[in-house]
């Protein structure tokens, strides 16, 4: 499983990057989680609004800070 989190290293950036590593390690996942700064890869994924998160390739939350819950049943 691959786990993008997009977004330029805004506080809710960060605070998404946490909350997916105690979801991938709650769930007992293993996932290559990859933070992507770059403004042309974000675009890439048609994202307007930061920070968003993507798994296997497609983007599932755009603009706002899940909670880790969120993050879990996102997860499967």
């Amino acid at each position: 499983m691959k786990i993008e989190i997009l977004g330029t290293g805004c506080a809710k950036c960060q605070a998404l990057t946490l909350h997916v590593k105690e979801a991938v390690a709650k769930k007992g996942l293993f996932a290559q989680i990859e933070k992507v700064e770059d403004l042309m890869q974000i675009m890439h994924y048609g994202v307007t609004s930061t920070p968003a998160l993507v798994i296997d390739g497609k983007v599932v939350s755009s603009g706002k800070l899940l909670s880790v819950d969120e993050i879990v049943a996102l997860l499967g």
